[in-house]
Parts: C-alpha cells; structure tokens; sequence
C-alpha cells in the first residue's frame, strides 16, 4: 500500500539530530527530549470554552539535542522532514527581553524560552521531527513542549507537567498569537501508552482511557490540503462562542445545556452565534459518552459519536472543507468503518476513523480509488508524552 506516513523512531531520530548538532557546532550534544505530535478522537472546539476533549499522542515526535554555548545568545537549527534546514538567533532572556520576530516559525521556540522558568544560559540547539506539519496533529505543540522539555534536561529544572503544559500553552498565546486551547500542550506532555486521555478543560483533570486496539485501528488520513485563510477563523468562532456564554450569564459554554441553546433561540440569538454554541453544548455530550463508551468497549457507539461530530462541526462550527467531507463520505458506507470525523482545527488536515483491523487495506485503497486528493495514511497507536532521552 502507497501513501503511507510511518514514524522513524526515536532512535533514527536521535542519530540524525546528534549528527547534524556535532556537524554544525563540532561538538557533541549533551541534552536531548522528545515530544509526540496528536490527533483528537473526539472534542473538537470547545477546549477554549472549558469543555472535554479525548486525543490521543502519537508516535511522530519532534526530538530536541543541544547543549550550552557560553555565550549570551541561543542558537536554534531546524530540519525540517525534507531536508530543509532552517535557522534563528536570539539573545537570552536575561540579557534583552525577547519578543515575537522573523521568521515565523522560531516564535513557538522563542515563547518557551521566554516562559521557562528559571535563568537559561546561552544554548546551541538542533530540532528534528517528523510530525506532519499543517496536518491537524499539533506539530506546534510537540515543537514546544520538546524545547520546554529539553531545557528542563539542559538546566536540571523540573516543572509539573500541568504546570509545563500552561506555560506552552502561553508560550503560544504570546509570541505565536495564536489563541489555543490547553488541549494540545497537555496530550503531548501527558499522553501515555494504549490510552487516550479524557482532559477536563476547566479544571484540567485528566483521566487516562484504555484503548483496546486489538481488533481496531485508529485510521488517520491526511487530506494534504491546507486552505490559506485570513487567520481571523479561529479567533472568530472562539468570540462567538464567548458572545453566547455572555448572553447566557455563564462563565463559559461549559455551563450551558439544551434548554440553553432554546432560550438562546428564542432571544433571537445571531444564527452564526446560535449555530456555534449548540455544536459546543453537544459536543461535549458527545466526548464524555465517547470516554465512557471506550472503558465498555463499545466501538459502535463511538463510531456513531464520530460521525455525529463531523456533521457538527462541518454545518453548526463550520470549519470543515469539501475535502474534508468527501474523505468522510467515502468512508462513510465502507464495510469496517465505524466511524470517522475531521480533527484538529479544521479547513483541511486530517480525518481520524475507527477501522476494523482486518479491512483497513480495503479502506485505504478505496479512498485512493475515489478521494480528488492526495491522502497520506497512517495508524495510530496511542503513544507516551514528552520525555527526557539519554544520550549514552
């Protein structure tokens, strides 16, 4: 079967990155960590209103290697996955305040920097990854929790993981700009083996859920495509969302039920803001039952919940896209497909589905067959958060 992302592994990971550090600093690296990318089962859109979401960590990582440098400055080199490599220089935090810059890309580094408590000594530093970048699978957040997780390895400063989690998640908020919920930095630090975890995103308790993965995979598939937008989307449905918890007297639409949604109505609610606010109310329905049907094992049910939270997102949220849909129309009828829905932020990226093992290959090849795309597959077994790596 072609199309397929497989992970290179934390070993082939290692190797590349501590070659590159010693070609590129002539010295070898005496830190290193690693942090998955994600991809949500179910929960999509409602972190930011202090809802549940259910992901999952994945196998792709980005991995981080350096060491100090004896000066007052930090030295970033990124690879990215084909070969391109990219650079940044910045001063430490404690010499010039550090503010969000060009290029683009070195903000996710430069906002942990900023965040991580505690005096950084200058560092030379090497960024590897394979986590498919502008997919829907965090390839930011595992950025920036493998840097957070790699200065703690460098300075022998540890933070509580929750803790880490926030200060990613405000790492992001700050240099970045872009207003996300904690549902990414928290799975990518916390994520563990054969579970997905239940995040309560008000209180941020978290509950780990066993997967049984015996006789069914969790599908991911890349859709390749990525729309340009205005960068207002996100942003916007976020304000929509808080408008009708406003209208509501609620702190958040946490709060807030079904009859909610029907004295919303009857105020004569905005469509827009109406729309939005009943997909988050339901779709945090949808992400406890989903928990509470994996512990019993019921991957029929989940598979109705998934199919339940696209339609949602793509006529109430509104942010899938035509490719989107078509890869969950296709799936939709298949034999061994028992549910699949768009995931992460939406207007392109991933699909993730519930497949029988055993038909996966069929599935794989009708999409080839039918989608208009390019789709990139890949299962998912659920994997371990951040870490520290050992580099004897």
């Amino acid at each position: 079967m072609t199309k397929e992302a497989t992970a290179k592994g934390e070993r082939q990971l290692l190797r590349e990155a501590r070659a590159k550090f010693v070609e590129r600093f002539g010295r070898e690296p005496v830190a290193a960590a690693s942090a998955p990318g994600r991809v949500n089962l179910i929960g999509e859109h409602v972190d930011y209103c202090e809802g549940f979401v259910l992901p999952v960590a994945l196998p792709f990582i980005t991995l981080v290697v350096g060491s100090y440098n004896n000066k007052e400055e930090c030295n970033i080199l990124s690879v990215l996955a084909d070969g391109q490599e990219l650079r940044t220089s910045f001063p430490t935090p404690s010499v010039v305040p550090l503010k969000p810059g060009s290029p683009a890309w070195a903000n996710y580094v430069k906002g942990v920097v900023a965040n991580f408590p505690g005096t950084l000594r200058g560092f030379d530093a090497v960024i590897v990854s394979d986590v498919p970048m502008g997919s829907g699978v965090s390839s930011s957040a595992s950025l920036e929790v493998a840097v957070f997780t790699f200065l703690e390895a460098l300075t022998g400063v540890q933070v509580d993981p929750v803790k880490k989690a926030l200060l990613c998640q405000k790492a992001e908020h700050e240099f970045p700009g872009m207003p996300c919920g904690i549902m990414d930095q928290y799975i990518v630090t916390l994520g563990q083996k054969d579970h997905a975890l239940l995040i309560d995103c008000r209180s941020l308790e978290a509950t780990q859920i066993p997967i049984e993965t015996k006789d069914i995979v969790i599908l991911v598939v890349n859709s390749n495509v990525k729309h340009q937008l205005t960068g207002s989307e996100y942003p916007q449905r976020r304000a929509q969302c808080q408008t009708a918890a406003e209208q509501l007297s609620v702190p958040s639409l946490r709060s807030a039920n079904v009859k909610d949604l029907e004295k919303l109505e009857r105020n004569g609610c905005e469509e827009l803001v109406f729309k939005r606010a009943t997909h988050v109310v339901n779709e945090i329905h949808r992400t406890e039952e989903t928990a509470n049907c994996l512990r019993q094992k019921d991957f029929k049910r989940v598979g109705e919940l998934f199919y339940a939270s696209h339609d949602s997102l793509s006529t109430l949220m509104e942010v899938s896209c035509q490719e989107l849909d078509q890869l969950v129309d296709i799936m939709r009828p298949l034999p061994g497909v028992l549910g699949a829905r768009m995931t992460g932020g939406g207007f392109g990226g991933c699909v993730v589905a519930l497949v029988n093992r055993e038909q996966v290959d069929d599935v794989k090849r009708k999409i080839l067959s039918e989608y208009n795309g390019n789709p990139v597959f890949f299962v998912c077994q659920p994997s371990d958060g951040a870490r520290v790596l050992q580099l004897n």
